[in-house]
């Protein structure tokens, strides 16, 4: 694997311990991620999706097994490397929009090419902004905004950089259908224009049936596992 847009989990398993014992949240997952391709991540509430996908960009680390991207195994990374890795190459989308309040819709978005190490465009911003229907929001701050427009926000932010991984945790769950169609299309837009690894963590199977692979947690495992186009591999 030379690039970023590989991912592999062997047998990776994530134990807390609870109240009452050991919570067992991921068990022996393994599972490759083919560069350039999407996937989408779907399964009921508790059985391991958000985990899983934190697990892929460094977040959180399993309790046994090993993560792999672009051949480096990211527990072998010191916390300071894994951040610059996060910074400069992964686009995140989570759950929570997470946008800093004192900062306009714009500056959020310009915030992470400058992170990024990526020199400073406006415009680019402002039209990918536009793109996700935020042209008449620009220079609003986020209390002022919708919930759904916010997420539109966090949206725009993660590509701006265009990553070669972008990881989405329900990046639709909070919006209407429009919005929800218009986000998905930035999406795939963006994958389709630069190549990029796209996982998707969904409840919704409008935008699973769009990315090329399905697989389904239930209680920390597989236990499905769609190719819906393209060449994969996946060992359970």
């Amino acid at each position: 694997m030379s690039t970023l847009q590989g991912i592999v989990l062997a047998d990776v398993s994530v134990t807390f311990v609870g109240a009452t014992g050991p919570v067992h949240v991921l068990r022996t997952i393994s599972l490759e991620v083919e560069r350039g391709t999407s996937l989408a991540i779907t399964g009921p509430s508790g059985s391991g999706k958000s985990t899983l996908i934190a697990l892929m960009g460094g977040l959180e680390l399993p309790t046994t097994g090993h993560v792999c991207v672009a051949g480096v195994t990211l527990s072998c990374l010191s916390e300071r490397k894994r951040t610059q890795l996060r910074r400069d190459t992964i686009g995140f989308i989570f759950q929570t929009d997470s946008l800093l309040a004192f900062l306009t819709s714009l500056e959020n978005v310009e915030q992470q090419l400058a992170l990024s190490g990526r020199p400073a465009n406006r415009t680019a911003c402002a039209e990918l902004l536009a793109t996700v229907g935020l042209a008449a929001h620009l220079d609003q701050l986020p209390d002022t905004l919708s919930g759904g427009q916010r997420q539109r926000v966090a949206v725009a932010r993660a590509l701006v950089h265009r990553p070669q991984l972008v990881l989405a945790d329900e990046p639709t769950g909070s919006l209407d259908a429009t919005a929800s169609a218009r986000v998905i299309d930035r999406l795939m837009s963006m994958h389709n224009a630069t190549g990029n690894t796209l996982v998707v963590v969904t409840h919704d199977g409008a935008v699973a049936a769009r990315l090329d692979r399905i697989i389904e947690l239930g209680d920390g495992v597989i236990v499905g596992d769609t190719a819906q186009r393209g060449p994969f591999r996946n060992q359970r």
